[in-house]
Protein backbone atom coordinates (compact mmCIF):
# COMPACT_ATOMS: atom_id res chain seq x y z
CA UNK A 1 0.00 0.00 0.00
CA UNK A 2 1.51 3.64 -0.94
CA UNK A 3 2.93 5.63 1.95
CA UNK A 4 2.00 9.48 2.01
CA UNK A 5 4.86 11.91 2.32
CA UNK A 6 3.17 15.01 3.93
CA UNK A 7 4.41 18.39 5.01
CA UNK A 8 5.56 18.15 8.53
CA UNK A 9 4.59 19.92 11.49
CA UNK A 10 8.48 21.23 12.18
CA UNK A 11 7.28 23.08 15.20
CA UNK A 12 4.61 24.80 17.54
CA UNK A 13 4.62 27.60 15.88
CA UNK A 14 4.91 26.85 12.07
CA UNK A 15 1.96 26.10 10.29
CA UNK A 16 3.27 26.19 6.49
CA UNK A 17 6.77 25.42 4.82
CA UNK A 18 8.46 25.76 1.35
CA UNK A 19 9.56 22.96 -0.45
CA UNK A 20 13.45 23.90 -1.23
CA UNK A 21 14.39 21.06 -2.90
CA UNK A 22 13.88 17.57 -3.93
CA UNK A 23 16.92 14.86 -3.02
CA UNK A 24 14.95 12.51 -5.07
CA UNK A 25 13.24 12.55 -8.55
CA UNK A 26 9.77 10.05 -9.44
CA UNK A 27 11.16 7.14 -9.71
CA UNK A 28 14.27 6.65 -7.39
CA UNK A 29 14.36 4.25 -5.06
CA UNK A 30 14.60 5.28 -1.83
CA UNK A 31 15.18 4.41 2.19
CA UNK A 32 13.36 4.85 5.03
CA UNK A 33 14.64 7.59 7.11
CA UNK A 34 16.61 8.55 4.30
CA UNK A 35 16.81 12.66 3.70
CA UNK A 36 14.03 12.70 1.10
CA UNK A 37 13.46 16.59 0.46
CA UNK A 38 14.85 19.98 2.20
CA UNK A 39 11.84 22.19 4.04
CA UNK A 40 12.20 25.57 4.65
CA UNK A 41 10.55 28.05 6.85
CA UNK A 42 11.19 31.33 8.17
CA UNK A 43 13.17 30.00 10.63
CA UNK A 44 15.09 26.84 9.66
CA UNK A 45 15.50 24.31 7.17
CA UNK A 46 15.56 20.70 7.57
CA UNK A 47 15.79 17.53 5.62
CA UNK A 48 12.54 15.71 5.50
CA UNK A 49 13.01 11.58 5.88
CA UNK A 50 11.24 9.35 4.03
CA UNK A 51 8.46 7.79 5.99
CA UNK A 52 9.26 4.19 4.38
CA UNK A 53 11.11 2.15 1.99
CA UNK A 54 10.15 2.26 -1.76
CA UNK A 55 9.89 3.85 -4.80
CA UNK A 56 9.25 7.66 -5.39
CA UNK A 57 5.73 7.61 -7.29
CA UNK A 58 4.58 10.99 -7.34
CA UNK A 59 5.66 14.00 -6.21
CA UNK A 60 2.89 16.87 -5.96
CA UNK A 61 4.71 20.16 -4.42
CA UNK A 62 7.20 21.55 -6.97
CA UNK A 63 10.69 22.95 -5.63
CA UNK A 64 9.81 26.42 -4.40
CA UNK A 65 6.19 26.00 -3.72
CA UNK A 66 4.61 27.06 -0.25
CA UNK A 67 2.32 24.89 1.77
CA UNK A 68 0.63 24.04 5.15
CA UNK A 69 1.84 21.33 7.80
CA UNK A 70 -0.19 18.13 7.09
CA UNK A 71 -0.81 18.42 2.87
CA UNK A 72 0.33 15.63 0.70
CA UNK A 73 4.02 16.37 -0.81
CA UNK A 74 4.30 12.55 -2.51
CA UNK A 75 3.95 9.51 -2.43
CA UNK A 76 6.19 6.36 -2.09
CA UNK A 77 5.15 2.80 -2.99
CA UNK A 78 5.92 0.04 -4.87
CA UNK A 79 7.24 0.15 -8.62
CA UNK A 80 4.13 0.81 -10.79
CA UNK A 81 1.54 0.76 -8.09
CA UNK A 82 -0.85 3.22 -8.32
CA UNK A 83 -1.24 5.88 -5.98
CA UNK A 84 -4.55 5.13 -3.85
CA UNK A 85 -7.59 6.49 -5.47
CA UNK A 86 -5.31 8.51 -8.22
CA UNK A 87 -3.48 7.80 -11.51
CA UNK A 88 -0.34 6.67 -11.97
CA UNK A 89 2.13 9.56 -12.95
CA UNK A 90 1.39 11.86 -15.70
CA UNK A 91 -2.79 11.44 -15.23
CA UNK A 92 -5.19 13.65 -14.70
CA UNK A 93 -6.77 13.23 -11.10
CA UNK A 94 -5.86 12.78 -8.02
CA UNK A 95 -8.25 12.06 -5.14
CA UNK A 96 -8.08 13.65 -1.77
CA UNK A 97 -5.92 12.04 1.04
CA UNK A 98 -6.28 12.41 4.94
CA UNK A 99 -2.28 13.13 5.48
CA UNK A 100 -0.70 11.20 8.53
CA UNK A 101 1.50 13.20 10.32
CA UNK A 102 5.27 12.00 10.55
CA UNK A 103 5.58 14.66 13.40
CA UNK A 104 5.02 16.99 16.05
CA UNK A 105 1.20 18.17 14.73
CA UNK A 106 -0.22 20.62 17.26
CA UNK A 107 -0.25 24.08 15.88
CA UNK A 108 0.34 26.90 17.59
CA UNK A 109 -1.08 30.55 16.64
CA UNK A 110 -1.03 34.13 18.29
CA UNK A 111 -4.10 36.32 18.57
CA UNK A 112 -3.97 39.21 16.40
CA UNK A 113 -6.38 42.36 17.35
CA UNK A 114 -7.23 44.67 14.54
CA UNK A 115 -8.02 48.03 14.93
CA UNK A 116 -11.62 48.61 13.43
CA UNK A 117 -13.45 52.35 14.44
CA UNK A 118 -11.35 52.88 17.47
CA UNK A 119 -11.57 49.43 19.04
CA UNK A 120 -9.39 46.72 19.39
CA UNK A 121 -11.07 43.51 19.16
CA UNK A 122 -9.76 39.86 18.24
CA UNK A 123 -11.80 36.25 17.24
CA UNK A 124 -10.81 32.88 16.90
CA UNK A 125 -10.23 33.61 12.79
CA UNK A 126 -7.79 36.07 13.38
CA UNK A 127 -4.89 33.28 14.66
CA UNK A 128 -2.39 33.86 12.32
CA UNK A 129 1.34 32.83 11.93
CA UNK A 130 4.49 34.21 12.66
CA UNK A 131 5.19 34.62 9.15
CA UNK A 132 1.72 36.29 8.73
CA UNK A 133 1.91 38.75 11.48
CA UNK A 134 5.81 39.94 9.91
CA UNK A 135 4.01 40.74 6.44
CA UNK A 136 1.47 42.19 8.27
CA UNK A 137 3.24 44.37 10.02
CA UNK A 138 6.23 45.34 6.99
CA UNK A 139 3.35 46.07 4.71
CA UNK A 140 0.71 47.73 7.08
CA UNK A 141 -1.93 45.16 6.39
CA UNK A 142 -5.69 44.83 7.97
CA UNK A 143 -6.00 41.49 8.11
CA UNK A 144 -9.72 41.81 8.68
CA UNK A 145 -9.87 43.04 5.20
CA UNK A 146 -8.87 39.30 3.33
CA UNK A 147 -9.94 36.53 3.40
CA UNK A 148 -8.57 33.28 4.77
CA UNK A 149 -8.59 30.28 3.06
CA UNK A 150 -7.01 28.52 6.49
CA UNK A 151 -8.64 26.47 8.67
CA UNK A 152 -11.10 28.03 10.42
CA UNK A 153 -10.56 31.04 7.56
CA UNK A 154 -7.06 31.21 9.37
CA UNK A 155 -5.38 34.19 6.90
CA UNK A 156 -2.34 32.16 5.61
CA UNK A 157 1.06 33.38 3.91
CA UNK A 158 -0.68 32.57 0.73
CA UNK A 159 -3.97 35.00 1.37
CA UNK A 160 -1.61 37.61 1.90
CA UNK A 161 0.72 37.10 -0.83
CA UNK A 162 -2.13 36.86 -3.32
CA UNK A 163 -3.73 40.04 -1.59
CA UNK A 164 -0.93 41.89 -2.30
CA UNK A 165 -0.19 41.20 -6.04
CA UNK A 166 -4.15 41.74 -6.36
CA UNK A 167 -5.76 44.01 -3.40
CA UNK A 168 -9.24 43.76 -5.20
CA UNK A 169 -9.30 40.12 -5.67
CA UNK A 170 -10.81 37.57 -3.07
CA UNK A 171 -8.27 34.12 -2.79
CA UNK A 172 -9.24 31.39 -4.49
CA UNK A 173 -9.96 28.21 -2.48
CA UNK A 174 -10.88 25.78 -5.49
CA UNK A 175 -7.46 23.68 -4.65
CA UNK A 176 -6.26 20.71 -5.98
CA UNK A 177 -6.42 18.33 -3.48
CA UNK A 178 -2.77 17.57 -2.73
CA UNK A 179 -3.18 21.58 -2.17
CA UNK A 180 -5.75 21.09 0.33
CA UNK A 181 -4.27 20.42 4.23
CA UNK A 182 -5.44 17.67 6.56
CA UNK A 183 -8.56 18.16 8.46
CA UNK A 184 -9.51 17.03 11.88
CA UNK A 185 -8.03 17.52 15.53
CA UNK A 186 -4.75 16.97 14.50
CA UNK A 187 -4.30 19.75 12.19
CA UNK A 188 -6.29 22.62 14.17
CA UNK A 189 -4.64 25.38 15.67
CA UNK A 190 -4.25 25.04 19.23
CA UNK A 191 -6.37 28.12 19.74
CA UNK A 192 -9.55 26.00 18.63
CA UNK A 193 -9.42 23.31 21.22
CA UNK A 194 -10.56 24.55 24.81
CA UNK A 195 -7.84 25.95 27.07
CA UNK A 196 -6.40 24.59 30.09
CA UNK A 197 -6.74 26.87 33.42
CA UNK A 198 -3.47 27.54 34.53
CA UNK A 199 -2.91 28.95 38.57
CA UNK A 200 -3.00 32.02 38.75
CA UNK A 201 0.59 32.33 41.00
CA UNK A 202 2.04 31.51 37.63
CA UNK A 203 3.10 34.19 35.78
CA UNK A 204 3.45 33.53 31.74
CA UNK A 205 5.88 34.90 29.52
CA UNK A 206 4.73 37.65 27.50
CA UNK A 207 4.40 37.00 23.91
CA UNK A 208 6.68 38.88 21.28
CA UNK A 209 4.07 41.74 20.25
CA UNK A 210 3.70 42.77 16.39
CA UNK A 211 4.23 46.73 16.33
CA UNK A 212 1.06 48.07 14.76
CA UNK A 213 2.77 50.50 12.29
CA UNK A 214 5.91 49.71 12.25
CA UNK A 215 8.32 52.85 10.01
CA UNK A 216 8.38 51.38 6.56
CA UNK A 217 11.90 50.58 5.37
CA UNK A 218 14.08 52.55 3.01
CA UNK A 219 14.20 51.33 -0.69
CA UNK A 220 17.30 49.57 -1.48
CA UNK A 221 19.18 51.60 -3.97
CA UNK A 222 18.72 50.82 -7.86
CA UNK A 223 21.72 48.37 -9.45
CA UNK A 224 23.85 50.72 -10.98
CA UNK A 225 23.88 51.23 -15.09
CA UNK A 226 27.33 49.58 -16.80
CA UNK A 227 28.21 47.82 -13.74
CA UNK A 228 29.23 44.10 -13.89
CA UNK A 229 27.83 42.02 -11.94
CA UNK A 230 25.25 39.28 -11.17
CA UNK A 231 22.22 39.45 -8.65
CA UNK A 232 22.32 36.52 -5.83
CA UNK A 233 18.86 35.46 -5.27
CA UNK A 234 17.55 35.68 -1.26
CA UNK A 235 17.00 32.67 0.51
CA UNK A 236 13.95 32.51 3.07
CA UNK A 237 16.73 32.43 5.67
CA UNK A 238 18.88 35.16 4.61
CA UNK A 239 15.89 37.34 3.92
CA UNK A 240 14.42 36.10 7.63
CA UNK A 241 18.04 37.31 9.30
CA UNK A 242 17.45 40.95 7.41
CA UNK A 243 14.15 41.46 8.81
CA UNK A 244 15.15 40.27 11.91
CA UNK A 245 18.61 42.42 12.34
CA UNK A 246 16.79 45.35 11.03
CA UNK A 247 13.99 45.47 13.52
CA UNK A 248 15.98 44.69 16.42
CA UNK A 249 18.64 47.68 15.71
CA UNK A 250 16.50 50.27 14.03
CA UNK A 251 13.05 49.80 15.23
CA UNK A 252 13.24 47.86 18.49
CA UNK A 253 16.05 48.40 21.23
CA UNK A 254 18.23 51.25 21.56
CA UNK A 255 21.81 49.01 22.02
CA UNK A 256 24.77 49.91 23.35
CA UNK A 257 28.16 47.56 23.83
CA UNK A 258 30.75 46.86 26.78
CA UNK A 259 33.67 45.10 26.38
CA UNK A 260 36.28 43.55 28.56
CA UNK A 261 39.28 41.34 28.36
CA UNK A 262 39.84 38.10 29.38
CA UNK A 263 42.87 36.16 30.42
CA UNK A 264 41.52 32.73 30.03
CA UNK A 265 45.09 31.22 31.06
CA UNK A 266 42.90 28.83 34.31
CA UNK A 267 40.33 27.97 31.53
CA UNK A 268 43.00 26.56 28.97
CA UNK A 269 45.01 24.99 31.93
CA UNK A 270 41.91 23.18 32.79
CA UNK A 271 40.85 22.10 29.32
CA UNK A 272 44.43 20.44 28.65
CA UNK A 273 44.14 18.87 31.67
CA UNK A 274 40.67 17.18 30.97
CA UNK A 275 39.90 17.15 27.51
CA UNK A 276 41.28 13.35 26.95
CA UNK A 277 38.53 12.86 29.92
CA UNK A 278 35.83 14.44 28.22
CA UNK A 279 36.71 12.40 24.78
CA UNK A 280 36.14 9.40 26.40
CA UNK A 281 32.71 10.00 26.98
CA UNK A 282 32.24 11.00 23.34
CA UNK A 283 32.08 14.43 24.14
CA UNK A 284 34.49 17.20 22.63
CA UNK A 285 35.52 19.93 25.29
CA UNK A 286 35.43 23.24 23.51
CA UNK A 287 36.29 26.99 25.02
CA UNK A 288 32.46 27.32 24.18
CA UNK A 289 31.50 25.30 27.23
CA UNK A 290 33.26 27.23 29.77
CA UNK A 291 31.46 30.23 28.00
CA UNK A 292 28.04 29.25 28.73
CA UNK A 293 28.55 27.71 32.32
CA UNK A 294 30.24 31.50 32.97
CA UNK A 295 27.15 32.90 30.76
CA UNK A 296 24.79 30.97 33.31
CA UNK A 297 26.77 31.90 36.73
CA UNK A 298 26.15 35.77 35.27
CA UNK A 299 22.87 36.03 34.70
CA UNK A 300 22.14 34.38 38.08
CA UNK A 301 23.86 37.10 39.71
CA UNK A 302 22.49 40.11 37.39
CA UNK A 303 18.97 38.75 36.33
CA UNK A 304 18.18 42.15 34.65
CA UNK A 305 20.54 40.97 31.71
CA UNK A 306 18.62 37.57 30.94
CA UNK A 307 15.35 39.42 30.60
CA UNK A 308 13.15 40.78 28.00
CA UNK A 309 11.34 43.85 27.75
CA UNK A 310 7.43 44.62 27.48
CA UNK A 311 4.58 47.55 27.38
CA UNK A 312 3.65 46.34 31.18
CA UNK A 313 7.87 45.64 32.69
CA UNK A 314 10.29 44.04 32.13
CA UNK A 315 10.20 40.49 32.41
CA UNK A 316 12.43 38.81 34.26
CA UNK A 317 13.11 35.14 32.91
CA UNK A 318 13.46 31.93 35.79
CA UNK A 319 15.82 30.01 33.44
CA UNK A 320 18.58 30.72 31.37
CA UNK A 321 17.83 29.73 27.59
CA UNK A 322 21.36 30.49 25.81
CA UNK A 323 21.19 30.65 22.50
CA UNK A 324 24.54 29.75 20.64
CA UNK A 325 24.89 31.68 17.27
CA UNK A 326 26.43 28.79 14.50
CA UNK A 327 27.30 30.11 11.30
CA UNK A 328 26.45 28.10 8.01
CA UNK A 329 26.71 27.70 4.40
CA UNK A 330 23.21 29.96 3.89
CA UNK A 331 23.88 32.45 6.83
CA UNK A 332 23.55 32.12 10.62
CA UNK A 333 21.24 30.60 12.90
CA UNK A 334 21.10 30.03 16.64
CA UNK A 335 19.67 26.66 17.94
CA UNK A 336 19.22 27.42 21.92
CA UNK A 337 20.34 24.95 24.93
CA UNK A 338 17.36 25.57 26.70
CA UNK A 339 17.76 25.13 30.97
CA UNK A 340 21.37 25.99 30.56
CA UNK A 341 21.57 26.32 34.07
CA UNK A 342 20.56 22.29 34.79
CA UNK A 343 23.67 20.92 32.83
CA UNK A 344 27.41 20.75 34.03
CA UNK A 345 30.45 21.42 32.32
CA UNK A 346 30.02 17.93 30.34
CA UNK A 347 26.55 18.52 29.55
CA UNK A 348 26.88 22.03 28.32
CA UNK A 349 29.65 20.57 26.03
CA UNK A 350 27.59 17.74 24.91
CA UNK A 351 24.59 20.19 24.25
CA UNK A 352 26.89 22.84 22.40
CA UNK A 353 28.17 19.90 19.89
CA UNK A 354 25.07 18.26 19.46
CA UNK A 355 23.37 21.08 18.24
CA UNK A 356 26.21 23.00 16.49
CA UNK A 357 26.30 19.49 14.37
CA UNK A 358 22.78 19.16 13.82
CA UNK A 359 22.70 23.02 12.17
CA UNK A 360 25.70 22.46 10.13
CA UNK A 361 24.18 18.81 9.16
CA UNK A 362 20.26 20.63 8.68
CA UNK A 363 18.77 18.49 11.01
CA UNK A 364 17.79 21.09 13.88
CA UNK A 365 13.80 21.85 14.29
CA UNK A 366 12.35 25.14 14.29
CA UNK A 367 11.81 24.47 17.89
CA UNK A 368 15.73 24.15 18.61
CA UNK A 369 15.85 27.60 17.96
CA UNK A 370 13.02 29.01 19.76
CA UNK A 371 12.48 30.09 23.68
CA UNK A 372 16.29 31.90 23.70
CA UNK A 373 16.54 34.38 26.77
CA UNK A 374 20.34 35.14 25.84
CA UNK A 375 22.41 35.00 22.91
CA UNK A 376 26.78 33.83 22.35
CA UNK A 377 28.70 34.43 19.40
CA UNK A 378 31.78 33.33 19.17
CA UNK A 379 33.13 35.69 16.10
CA UNK A 380 36.63 35.31 17.13
CA UNK A 381 36.90 31.81 15.60
CA UNK A 382 37.04 33.73 12.25
CA UNK A 383 39.97 35.97 13.78
CA UNK A 384 37.98 39.19 14.88
CA UNK A 385 39.40 40.82 18.04
CA UNK A 386 35.83 42.38 18.96
CA UNK A 387 32.32 42.95 17.69
CA UNK A 388 29.32 45.12 18.21
CA UNK A 389 26.75 42.10 17.56
CA UNK A 390 22.40 43.08 17.14
CA UNK A 391 20.37 41.75 20.08
CA UNK A 392 18.79 38.67 18.89
CA UNK A 393 14.85 39.66 19.57
CA UNK A 394 13.01 39.55 22.17
CA UNK A 395 16.10 39.06 24.63
CA UNK A 396 17.69 41.93 26.13
CA UNK A 397 21.20 40.97 25.61
CA UNK A 398 24.01 39.13 23.17
CA UNK A 399 27.72 37.80 24.27
CA UNK A 400 30.49 38.31 21.93
CA UNK A 401 33.86 36.64 22.30
CA UNK A 402 36.77 37.61 20.05
CA UNK A 403 39.85 35.87 19.40
CA UNK A 404 41.83 34.42 22.05
CA UNK A 405 45.70 34.87 21.18
CA UNK A 406 48.76 35.08 23.51
CA UNK A 407 49.15 38.98 25.11
CA UNK A 408 51.74 40.70 26.75
CA UNK A 409 50.22 41.43 30.59
CA UNK A 410 51.49 43.33 33.53
CA UNK A 411 50.90 41.17 36.38
CA UNK A 412 51.76 42.26 40.40
CA UNK A 413 54.51 44.37 38.82
CA UNK A 414 55.82 41.59 36.52
CA UNK A 415 55.56 40.98 32.91
CA UNK A 416 53.99 38.02 31.92
CA UNK A 417 52.76 36.50 28.37
CA UNK A 418 49.01 35.50 28.94
CA UNK A 419 46.06 34.16 26.50
CA UNK A 420 43.73 36.77 26.61
CA UNK A 421 40.42 37.60 24.60
CA UNK A 422 38.42 40.25 24.42
CA UNK A 423 34.55 39.75 25.07
CA UNK A 424 31.73 42.05 24.74
CA UNK A 425 28.69 42.34 26.02
CA UNK A 426 25.49 44.44 23.75
CA UNK A 427 22.55 44.82 25.51
CA UNK A 428 19.09 46.93 25.42
CA UNK A 429 19.60 50.66 26.70
CA UNK A 430 15.84 50.49 28.06
CA UNK A 431 16.07 47.31 30.15
CA UNK A 432 19.49 48.09 31.98
CA UNK A 433 21.89 51.03 31.97
CA UNK A 434 26.45 50.44 31.85
CA UNK A 435 27.06 49.34 35.80
CA UNK A 436 24.52 46.60 35.47
CA UNK A 437 25.93 45.79 31.73
CA UNK A 438 29.41 46.12 33.42
CA UNK A 439 28.48 44.15 36.73
CA UNK A 440 27.01 41.24 34.33
CA UNK A 441 30.45 41.34 32.24
CA UNK A 442 32.15 41.32 35.99
CA UNK A 443 30.67 38.44 36.93
CA UNK A 444 31.24 36.32 34.03
CA UNK A 445 35.06 38.02 34.36
CA UNK A 446 36.00 36.26 37.40
CA UNK A 447 34.00 33.06 36.68
CA UNK A 448 36.36 32.46 33.95
CA UNK A 449 39.29 33.84 35.57
CA UNK A 450 39.07 32.03 38.19
CA UNK A 451 38.29 28.43 36.85
CA UNK A 452 39.09 25.61 39.05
Amino acid sequence: MPTNVIMPQLGESVVEGTVNRWLHQVGDTVREYEPLLEVSTDKVDTEVPAPAEGTLLEVYVQEGQTVKAGVLLAVIGKPGEVPSGGQSSGGASHATHAPQPVMETTVAATTSAHTNGGKAESSDHMRISPVVARMAAEHQLDLTQIKGTGTGGRVTKKDVEAYLQNPTSAPTTDLPPWEQPGSGDLFKPTGEFKPQAKPAAVASPPADPVPSAPPRAIPAEPIPQGVPGELVTLSNMRRAIADHMVRSKLQTSPHVTTVFEIDMGAVMAHREAHKAEFAKSSVNLTLTAYFLAAMVDACRAVPMINSQWTDDGIYLHRIVNIGMAVAIDDGLIVPVIKNAGEYNLMGLARQANDLANRARNKQLKPDDIQGGTITITNHGVSGSLFATPIINQPQAAIFGVGIIEKRVKVINDAIAIRPCCYASLTFDHRIADGATGDGWMMTLKERLENWA
